[in-house]
């Protein structure tokens, strides 16, 4: 060639695909290979520090607008990381067993707003005896909520379905169960710009720079990587609330910027066992339990999504739909538990824990079981408690930054598995994203403008169900790509393959592969009891 300048021809090795894999290789600790105790009561703790923001989040908007002070906030936040510690055990325990954190879900707050909204509370005039009524009928709609993912899942009727899920109608659920949380993410940083950003930046350098510059100590950094940067910025804003930074803020900015604004540690007691009832007796209204349903239906498919990607960062093989069904409906028995203690919220698959087993490459079980033994040890130590649930929710929403983007690019990793270079595929995996993103925007833009959503009938209970189902990202992109992945084109002797279907096979039954006994067997040889097909 003129001059030599061109470049040497590329070996043929390189010019091969990346090969597929069933399991997500470089992972540290899988399922069953726990890492040292003292390392793993670790990120058994920094697992409890990142679901303390739905956690807290959720209670601080709803309870004020329910009637209650800070006595009841800091006393629904206990109630509420106690009880994700037990369901975070049974889950791990009895339900899919894959290492997956059982917290606070923002699809309930929609039905629960609906009920604080109820005409039927507005004409009590005592604020404290609003807020327990209005808990004691939300504790009856999810109670009643809760039988529609125990019937589900334990009946196998989830199981019958997820057989029909591909890698190609699971990319757009998994993408925007982690994408779809956007909203989560820097507008919580912007919030306290002078807080997040810095969080942000310092998560990032920690997690990938310094473990590239220091090899020898790298997996500490990455590892760690909450551990170190949480304290540092929390510190930092500890500083600027005592040096009088926002002394002249305006209130909003005080609420979102001080470390002493949460009114957790004044409200929360010393020591307090939360109890089932202690609100007083559930009420029911068949109105407010449908409204309720549907968002338990919504968390089941979101849920599903979890638990799918969820399996991947352990480096676990892909979720049978026995095991699926399984964890559906011991999470139903998890909301029953939020209906019977009074949390004030459901439960679902926490999403940002999801995402920290992608940055610190620990998938192992027994970590996200040191982390239920923190929730439920410092919920029941509400002083303690409340002074990690005092860190400012800028701080969380950085996390998030990261945490949901791993969540999301996992869902992306599916479509290793499909042609992309069929047009079926790019019309399915195109439509039902841009679909889930789209139509709940029209949902929220609707309700943001007008105060109601679209739908808006005589019949409060049916607008409810239709605005919380079409509000959810990943709900209406599974709905729309599992729909078109099932019925377009599908005697094609090629489509099974281009949808991946192919790939997934092994895993449709429990017994066809011997991977499947080691990582979702259930314990104590309950197997003989309860066998999974």
């Amino acid at each position: 060639m003129a001059g030599g300048g061109g470049a040497p021809a590329p070996k043929q090795d390189e010019l091969q695909p990346h090969p597929v894999k069933d399991q997500l290789p470089n992972v540290s600790y899988c399922i069953t290979s726990p890492p040292p105790w003292p390392e793993a009561i670790l990120l058994g703790f920094q697992h409890f520090l990142v679901m303390l923001g739905t956690t807290v989040i959720i209670p601080t908007a709803l309870v004020p607008q329910m009637g209650g002070g800070n006595d009841q906030k800091a006393r629904v936040v206990q109630t509420l990381l106690f009880v994700s510690g037990i369901n975070t055990l049974l889950q791990t325990l009895f339900g899919t067993r894959l290492p997956a954190v059982i917290g606070g879900s923002y699809t309930f707050v929609l039905p629960t707003i609906s009920i604080i909204l109820a005409g039927r509370y507005s004409n009590e005039p005592d604020p404290n005896e609003r807020f327990r009524r209005i808990m004691r009928g939300t504790q009856g709609a999810l109670i009643v909520a809760s039988a529609l993912q125990i019937i589900v899942g334990f009946s196998g009727l989830w199981r019958n379905v997820t057989r029909y899920l591909s890698p190609l109608s699971a990319a757009p659920l998994v993408a925007l169960v982690g994408f779809g949380l956007y909203e989560l993410g820097f507008p919580g940083v912007a919030k306290c710009v002078e807080i997040g950003l810095p969080q942000l930046i310092l998560l990032v350098i920690f997690s990938q720079y310094i473990p590239q510059l220091m090899h020898h100590v790298r997996h500490v950094f990455d590892r760690f990587a909450v551990i170190f940067t949480i304290p540092i910025v929390w510190l930092y804003a500890y500083l600027l609330t005592v040096g009088g930074a926002y002394r002249h803020a305006a209130p909003k900015t005080q609420f979102h910027c001080r470390t002493d604004r949460s009114g957790l540690v004044s409200g929360a007691p010393w020591i307090r066992v939360p109890y089932p009832f202690q609100w007083g007796a559930p009420t029911f209204d068949a109105g407010e339990a449908f409204a309720m349903m549907a968002a338990s239906f919504v968390v089941l498919v979101e849920s599903t999504g979890a638990f799918i990607v969820v399996s991947r960062y352990a480096s676990a093989t892909p979720v049978p739909p026995s095991v699926l069904s399984r964890g559906i409906g011991w999470q139903g028995i998890g909301i029953l538990l939020d209906g019977l203690f009074g949390t004030g919220n459901g439960s679902s698959v926490s999403i940002e824990n999801a995402g920290l087993l992608a940055l610190t490459r620990v998938g192992s079980r027994r970590v996200v079981q040191i982390a239920a033994g923190f929730m439920i040890f410092f919920s029941i130590l509400g002083k303690f408690g409340a002074v990690f649930a005092s860190i400012p929710a800028p701080i969380f929403a950085a996390l998030y930054c990261i945490f949901f983007a791993y969540v999301g690019a996992g869902g992306l990793s599916f479509l290793q598995f499909c042609n992309l270079n069929s047009f079926r595929t790019k019309f399915i995996l195109g439509f039902s994203l841009f679909m889930g993103i789209s139509v709940p925007q029209y949902f929220n833009e609707y309700t943001s403008v007008a105060g109601y959503g679209p739908v808006h009938t005589h019949a409060r209970w049916f607008n409810d169900i239709i605005n919380v189902i079409f509000s959810s990202k990943p709900f209406v992109a599974a709905i729309v790509a599992f729909v078109l992945d099932n019925t377009l084109h599908r005697t094609d002797s090629g489509v099974r393959k281009d949808r991946g279907y192919h790939w997934w096979d092994k895993f449709r039954s429990f017994r066809t592969d011997t991977r499947s006994e080691e990582f979702y067997a259930l314990p104590f040889n309950l197997n003989k009891f309860f066998p999974s097909v």
